[in-house]
């Protein structure tokens, strides 16, 4: 089987999208390829239609290769939740939640099994596998247990490419570094440098190339300029980063930036929205008069409540509703627009009862059991009978306390509600805005009050739109990248 590992220099270095980028290349010519990443760690997240939980980046890469999603392509994720503990998901399947001093004892070996397990597995289905490590490969005290970089590289044998933000300044530095700190048996496996997020004038940076390939032996096999990549990033880190665009809008929404948001990913068909601008709000900060707020995912749904009750922003978005505003609430954020968050087991840290915002007439408690699955439900709002796919990841149970004020939002009434003056919405539904006709019939519902003409609704959904970014990246790093000597 060949392979190809891409590792970085850095974190954000661009692994994700070369590696998407590659299997979307190698795809288009009818190559069977599939991604590969041996151990994530983030909060964005996606349900197979197994019904197991992966890193949604590999599902972002499985598409660009046009295959299925499977866990087998993310056999660990890491989600954090504080307090320097994480939740271990094996196979899709939570196992328990640990330290991070106490990880590496506890799952090291499981771990490792599990990602030759599915090695193997990958090995018998596809031609060429696309690997992506993490962070940097040359971390020296984390080296002896890392279970995703040259690990997996040495493993497959794989031909690796090194790539470098030359963004951030120092790219020279960071190659020369990183290939200094791997050893000798890692380092001969480093077949190409990759150079990105070049701005400048190519021929400035020719001196450069030439003397970083005689000092290293190794060749720089491309430059790739800089790319606004519409493909979500692993944390919510890459939210800082997030440029604000300058063209004119006509509704701006709100998106409450939780300290562990998760699954901001939902929010990428509204980011394509040319009329929409996305805008993401810290609790400290002021919410001003969006026209609307989107409480998102959250790992830790009460302590991240409990930040916006000690922030002030619970305060500020209920002034925001009682002046008319719109609010919507998905999975951890719709639990929070509840009146009651019960962790009767401690599962998020010390048990008891937690007050919501009190905005809709739910009750919450957090369980044990873990629901993870996709789902094809037809809407009542706020239109009847559109389809609408998602897919649910929580941990909550949700029962309604009063149904005189509320509406079951799909025909099946535990993904969620919406009250009767169609000015609160809470649900459980993963990729919900990926469903164009729901998303711009939305849209069309906060446009209609500030008098604005209704956007079309009969578009094709976000993944055909996805589709087409995918040929757009594979062309412009396919003209930049020399893959024919790694192949």
């Amino acid at each position: 089987m060949k392979a190809i590992m891409i590792v970085g220099t850095t974190s954000h270095a661009g692994k994700s999208m070369m590696v998407t980028a590659i299997c979307r290349i190698l795809h288009r010519r009818r190559v069977r390829v599939a991604p590969f990443k041996g151990q994530n760690m983030a909060l964005n997240s996606y349900v197979s239609p197994a019904g197991s939980e992966m890193g949604y980046a590999q599902a972002v890469q499985a598409w660009a290769a046009g295959i299925t999603p499977s866990v087998t392509m993310n056999p660990i994720l890491l989600k954090p939740q504080g307090n320097m503990t994480s939740q271990v998901i094996l196979k899709g399947r939570p196992v328990g939640v640990v330290q991070a001093s106490d990880y590496y004892e506890q799952y090291f070996d499981r771990g490792w099994q599990t990602i030759t397990e599915c090695l193997e597995y990958l090995t018998q289905e596809f031609d060429v596998l696309v690997c992506e490590g993490a962070g940097s490969p040359a971390e020296i005290n984390l080296k002896h247990r890392d279970l995703t970089n040259m690990r997996v590289a040495k493993y497959l044998n794989a031909k690796t490419l090194l790539v470098v933000d030359i963004d951030r300044g120092g790219a020279f530095a960071h190659v020369v570094g990183t290939l200094q700190l791997l050893d000798p048996e890692e380092r001969a496996l480093i077949k190409g440098i990759i150079i990105n997020k070049f701005r400048g004038q190519r021929s400035l940076l020719e001196p450069g190339i030439q003397w970083l390939e005689e000092y290293t032996g190794i060749p720089v096999v491309a430059v790739i300029p800089w790319i606004d990549s519409p493909f979500p990033a692993e944390d919510s880190l890459s939210l800082f980063e997030r440029r604000t665009s300058s063209s004119p809008t006509e509704l701006t929404i709100a998106i409450i930036r939780f300290p562990r948001i998760a699954n901001f990913t939902d929010f990428d068909p509204l980011d394509s929205e040319s009329s929409v601008k996305i805008k993401y709000v810290a609790p400290s900060e002021s919410l001003g008069h969006p026209d609307a707020v989107i409480l998102p995912g959250s790992k830790t749904t009460i302590a991240d409540l409990q930040v916006l009750k000690q922030s002030g922003m619970a305060n500020q978005i209920k002034n925001y509703v009682a002046a008319g505003g719109q609010v919507m609430g998905i999975c951890g954020g719709y639990q929070m627009l509840g009146k009651m968050v019960s962790d009767p087991y401690g599962l998020e840290g010390q048990s008891g009862d937690y007050e919501g915002l009190g905005l809709l007439p739910i009750k919450t408690i957090i369980a044990h059991q873990k629901t993870s699955r996709q789902r094809l439900v037809s809407s009542h709002y706020p239109q009847e009978g559109l389809p609408v796919e998602g897919y649910e990841i929580h941990q909550g149970r949700t029962q309604l306390l009063d149904s005189n004020d509320v509406s079951p939002l799909f025909n099946d009434p535990n993904l969620g509600f919406v009250n009767h003056q169609k000015s609160i919405w809470g649900h459980y539904l993963h990729g919900i805005f990926d469903n164009s006709p729901w998303r711009r019939t939305w849209l069309n519902h906060l446009r209609k009050p500030r008098g604005l003409n209704p956007l079309p609704t009969g578009i094709a959904n976000y993944r055909e739109q996805r589709e087409m970014l995918f040929d757009v990246l594979a062309d412009t790093v396919e003209s930049y990248l020399d893959l024919k000597s790694i192949l």
